[in-house]
């Protein structure tokens, strides 16, 4: 019996050149914490946010990007439903190829997460953005990749603004 070819990738599905990968070419220049809205719109060709960012990773060929587990969460999640399964799984696959360094999260982030969350209560919850905040605390990270303009209300515990490098 012969064997049914496999399906056709969904059109909209962009999978993101090797040379993306976290040190592909050199040397970091340095880590740059990265929100759900780029790393969707990087594996989803129609998204209006797909040539930005693409042409943003491209001009900072040496930027480590990191992420958290909610964002890794949400990216999944959102791309199985907008895309398709196959894109979530491509996702997965660049990031354990090195696409993105995935933060491990300390024994308080969650109780940060939360007083994050508490301080902006003025904006929704939002799981994923209050990672990244209390990655780029606990880290020392000041840079962000969003297409999220709550990004620009964010502070650190010092009151100083996270730089949003996409807006």
């Amino acid at each position: 019996m012969p064997k049914a070819p496999p399906p056709a990738p969904s059109p909209q599905v962009a999978e993101p050149p090797a040379r993306w990968l976290v040190g592909a070419q050199g040397a970091p220049q340095g880590p740059v914490l990265v929100d759900s809205g780029p790393l969707l719109a990087l594996f989803n060709a129609a998204d209006d946010w797909h040539a930005p960012v693409a042409a943003w990773l491209r001009s900072h060929p040496g930027a480590a990007l990191v992420s958290t587990w909610p964002v890794l969460t949400e990216v999944c999640a959102l791309l199985a439903r907008r895309v398709h399964n196959q894109a979530a799984l491509d996702f997965l696959l660049w990031v354990e190829r090195g696409g993105v360094r995935l933060d491990v999260p300390g024994e308080t982030s969650l109780m940060q997460m939360r007083r994050i969350a508490q301080r902006f209560a003025d904006l929704p919850l939002d799981l994923a953005d209050a990672s990244i905040a209390e990655a780029a605390e606990r880290l020392g990270l000041r840079r962000v990749l969003s297409i999220d303009a709550d990004f620009d209300v964010y502070r650190d515990a010092r009151g100083r603004p996270l730089t949003n490098l996409l807006r």
